[in-house]
Parts: C-alpha cells; sequence; structure tokens
C-alpha cells in the first residue's frame, strides 16, 4: 500500500536544492508524459505548471521514464531544482490544487545534489492487465487491455522466461526508438491469472520505446494458441522488430515502481494499482532489487 500522508512530517521544510515528488496518474486523457509544445494534453504539462506556481518560478521537471499516451503510473519520480522552501504539506497541497483531478502528488522530498530521477533509478517495475473476457469492459474500458480470446497464463509465464536477463531486445523495440542500445537487462517478469484478469508483472533496469507493450502482445499471440511457447525465444533471437506479433494497447500499462538504491530517499511502497494489490500475495509484491541495486550496494559498502 502506499505510504501514509500522515507518516511523513507535514511540516519538515523541503527546498533550497533539489526536491523530489512522487506521484501517480491516469493518463486516459493525455498524451503521455512529455510536453508537447502543440498544446496537446500531456502531464508534464500540467505538472510543470502546478510545481512552478507554488515554487513561484518556472521549473524544470526530470523524470524516472517518459510514458506514452494513454499509460498510467502509480509511482512516477520527478526532481527539480529550487531555492523557494515549503513544508512538506505546503508542496503536496499547493501542487494537488492546481492540478486536474487525474494526477495526484502522494510525496515531496529534499534530495542529496547528486540525486536524478532517471540516472540515479535501477529499476522500472510495470504491469500490464488484461481484461480476459467475452464482452469488453465499460467501466475500465481506458484502464485495462481486453481480448475475448481465452488466455493461458500459465503458458504465457512459461514463454516469457526466455526474456530474462542481459538480452538485445531489437525484436521488441517501436521503430521510433531512440535508444543508443537495444540491450536491456530483464530482472523478471510473471504472467498470472485473477478471475478474468491476466495480469504480465515485469521488471528490468530500463525499458526500449514501446518494449512492455511489444511483449505484451506476442504473450498474448501465444496464450491464445496462435503461437507455440518457444516462439518467443525465437524473435528475441531474430533481432527484427518485423517479426514479433502486434503491440498491445496503451490503456492496459501501468508504471508501478521506479527503484532506486536505499540510500537515495525515495520512499518504498507495494507496486499498484490498488486495486489489484489483493491479487498478490506478500512476496509477489515485494520490491525486487535487481542486478545493477546489488552493485550499488558494494560499491557504497
Amino acid at each position: 500500500m502506499h505510504p501514509s500522508f500522515t507518516t511523513f512530517d507535514q511540516a519538515a521544510p523541503i527546498g533550497d536544492g533539489r526536491v523530489a515528488l512522487l506521484f501517480e496518474y491516469d493518463g486516459a486523457a493525455f498524451h503521455g508524459w512529455q510536453y508537447q509544445k502543440s498544446g496537446v494534453p500531456s502531464v508534464q504539462g500540467h505538472l510543470q505548471e502546478a510545481v512552478s506556481r507554488v515554487a513561484n518560478h518556472p521549473v524544470d521537471l526530470i523524470c524516472a521514464g517518459r510514458t506514452d499516451a494513454g499509460v498510467h503510473a502509480t509511482a512516477q519520480v520527478v526532481h527539480f531544482e529550487t531555492p523557494s522552501v515549503r513544508t512538506f504539506r505546503s508542496w503536496i497541497m499547493g501542487i494537488n490544487t492546481a492540478l486536474p483531478g487525474d494526477i495526484a502528488v502522494r510525496w515531496a522530498g529534499k534530495m542529496a545534489d547528486d540525486f536524478h530521477a532517471r540516472f540515479s533509478a535501477v529499476s522500472r517495475r510495470y504491469r500490464y492487465v488484461i481484461h480476459n473476457h467475452p464482452v469488453r469492459p465499460g467501466l475500465l474500458r481506458k484502464h485495462v487491455s481486453w481480448t475475448f480470446r481465452p488466455l493461458d497464463a500459465e503458458r504465457m509465464h512459461e514463454a516469457a522466461q526466455a526474456l530474462v536477463g542481459e538480452q538485445d531486445f531489437s525484436s521488441f523495440r517501436a521503430a521510433g526508438c531512440q535508444s543508443r542500445t537495444p540491450h536491456r537487462n530483464l530482472h523478471f517478469i510473471r504472467v498470472s491469472r485473477h478471475g478474468d484478469y491476466v495480469v504480465i508483472d515485469i521488471q528490468a533496469n530500463a525499458f526500449l520505446h514501446h518494449m512492455v507493450r511489444n511483449i505484451a502482445g506476442a504473450l498474448m499471440a501465444v496464450g491464445n494458441g496462435k503461437q507455440r511457447p518457444e516462439w518467443i525465444r525465437e524473435i528475441l533471437a531474430r533481432k527484427d522488430r518485423r517479426q514479433a506479433d502486434i503491440t498491445a494497447p496503451a490503456y492496459g500499462l501501468y508504471l508501478v515502481n521506479v527503484g532506486y538504491p536505499a540510500d537515495a530517499g525515495i520512499p518504498s511502497e507495494a507496486p499498484g494499482p490498488d486495486f489489484m494489490q489483493p491479487w498478490f500475495s506478500d512476496e509477489q509484491q515485494a520490491l525486487v532489487e535487481g542486478p545493477e541495486f546489488q552493485r550499488h550496494q558494494s560499491e557504497v559498502s
């Protein structure tokens, strides 16, 4: 669950340097995280304006990782520089008052000068949620993916294990991906069924553009019997995006955790979204410390 607001010192002064925010958003109405000069609504645009209003000066927000249009986040992190000092409560309440209802800041903290929301992060964790039912969803239509074809979650999980480890994910990157390297270290991937929902839980040191959605699309092809489980390993080896299946829709995807070294100061919490937390055991909810985290800990010890 989220750390309780009241567990933090609400009168603590924060500012005069680098400040970090932990926040969540419903991405259905936004054209992704990144600010759009065209005026198209973005999470960054709204949050930057709200933070600037409370800080009383323009700010530039640096985020842990950009999300696509329609993608949601339960634990996104940003940092910014400010000479202003506000209390913990003033930052959060002031920013949230200036935000639309589908974005909410939950925590603010003063950070070390060398903290960086993106480059200090050692992992990103996503969950992709599929409503697997003959009838399309109504209330959750912009918050889960949907397929009427029956999915075998165990078969999907078996196939997905071929992706774990340091690999070349060229077969799962978008054509327009600007990353200098297709290599990523995938810490774990689990596929599980919870009633009419199938959830893909995945963590890596970082992700390529559309990587999670492309993996989800390929695993759904395995789950519905269109492809063999071995096909995932085969297309990974081919390093060719044209060999994989469709890109799964954005609205089933949630950024649920950004991992930082223990000394960074970002509060830890069970991965969301909240409505899914009862589906998972404590072990499945545990935060996973990948190789990059272990390397950092050995360097500072």
